[in-house]
């Protein structure tokens, strides 16, 4: 059967009677070169499994045909941190004539995942191959191996600097794993932020991330870096690492006003994952003369949940712009609150005498997401189904029916929008009425 290819056979025989991984085994010293490689890709596929067949495919690293040195060393990874032994081998392989073999070497440690000299070593010199493919699995794997010593960190942060995309971010990714040990990769982690390969930045930020604290000071200082690309990343990061500082917190608030390339969504999108930091400068945002930084204020305040609980009565004073896309965010704000702003229920009431069926809209959905404590706009919501626009009627419809309020009048009211004239209207009344009826079955 491995004469033949027939694997799935062998693999077969081997899971109802274990014992003939011994005699697969047997055949890794076959003079027959289908045999012997077949026999090597069995035991690969079985993993730590054969992990009694070791010793047995390290001397088939020896061997003169290199596709078969090749298959023994991902067998050897595939089987895991029992082939520990063949680290060392494995390891004088990276210098190999034949690339593939080098690459799968390099693989092979990651998969063994045990950091040794030898590994360690092998890897580094396998950042330095003229292979793209072999220095980007030498990176990947010095992360799997989970390497903290300084000796990793060096090569690794040259890598950072490699022409390949693939290579730098790979080495970005393995100091990330190794976490705060990389605190000397910071500087150059910061440059990485900068990258013309949006794949390389975006591992950067989480590599920044994962070192947290001790990144913040470098973070800060590059918040005032002239490349709106770099400035972008900081300013995620710092978000996500969810700084609670005064002074770095007001300075992510000024790039609220920097209108160029984005800055301005992400400095909103960091002060919404700060929290509860960050509400004091977003309140005052809410009351900035341009309307941009008003709205972004106000759409931070909404994502926070319950962390923007103190700033609610301040984000009332939103549904009173003038303009009619504040007024419009404010309720979206809100109703992403949900529960959380149930005292502004009696504010969000008076928008449905708003000129504008969008406001109007918008109000209804809010009351919807805010659920049965909104409940005292039932019958503000029960006269705005007679709205002339089909979109408030639609959205009230809903309102209703996430309220959950069984009464005869409610349903009464939806039951006369049964044959409006609008289809997604009648749709939305026979809905509410099935799930007001179901909540309460």
């Amino acid at each position: 059967m491995l004469r033949d290819a027939r694997v799935d056979l062998v693999l077969g025989r081997i899971e109802k009677d274990p014992n003939v991984i011994n005699e697969v085994i047997g055949h890794l010293g076959s003079e027959i070169r289908s045999i012997r490689f077949n026999a090597i890709f069995v035991l690969g596929e079985l993993g730590n499994k054969s992990s009694s067949s070791v010793s047995e495919l390290i001397e088939c690293l020896k061997d003169n045909d290199w596709s078969i040195c090749r298959e023994a060393v991902r067998s050897l990874g595939k089987i895991g941190n029992f082939a520990e032994k063949a680290i060392f081998e494995i390891s004088k392989l990276i210098k190999n004539d034949e690339q593939s073999i080098r690459k799968e070497a390099a693989i092979a440690l990651g998969k063994i995942g045990i950091a040794t000299e030898d590994s360690i070593s092998g890897l580094i010199a396998g950042l330095k191959d003229q292979s793209e493919d072999v220095r980007k699995e030498a990176a990947e794997a010095l992360g799997k191996i989970g390497s903290s010593d300084f000796e990793v960190i060096s090569p690794l942060i040259d890598s950072v600097r490699d022409e390949n995309w693939q290579v730098r971010t790979e080495a970005v990714k393995s100091l990330s794993k190794i976490g705060k040990g990389a605190k000397n990769a910071i500087p150059p982690l910061l440059k990485a932020l900068g990258d013309k390969d949006w794949r390389v930045r975006k591992a950067t930020i989480s590599t920044l991330t994962e070192i947290g604290n001790d990144a913040v000071p470098y973070l800060w200082t590059y918040l005032k870096h002239y490349n709106p690309i770099v400035k972008k990343g900081v300013i995620e990061t710092l978000g996500v690492i969810r700084v609670s500082n005064p002074e770095i917190i007001d300075d992510i608030f000024l790039a609220l006003k920097i209108k160029r390339k984005g800055i301005q969504g992400k400095a909103a999108d960091a002060l919404r994952n700060i929290g509860k930091p960050a509400l004091p400068k977003l309140i005052e945002g809410i009351k900035d003369t341009n309307k941009k930084r008003r709205s972004l204020s106000i759409w931070a305040i909404g994502g926070m949940g319950i962390e923007a609980s103190e700033g609610i009565s301040d984000l009332v004073s939103g549904l009173k712009d003038k303009s009619v896309s504040i007024r419009i965010e404010t309720l979206r704000a809100l109703g992403k609150l949900g529960s959380i702003a149930k005292d502004t229920v009696h504010n969000v009431i008076e928008l449905f005498e708003d000129p504008k069926a969008r406001v109007r809209k918008e109000a209804a959905i809010a009351l919807g997401k805010m659920g049965s404590s909104a409940i005292e706009a039932v019958p503000a919501l029960r006269n705005a189904l007679n709205d002339k626009n089909p979109d408030v009627r639609w959205r009230t419809s809903e309102a209703l029916g996430l309220i959950g309020v069984d009464t005869n009048e409610v349903i009464s009211s939806l039951n006369n929008l049964i044959h409006d004239k609008c289809d997604y209207v009648c749709e939305a009344a026979i809905a509410a009425i099935e799930k007001i009826k179901n909540q309460n079955f």
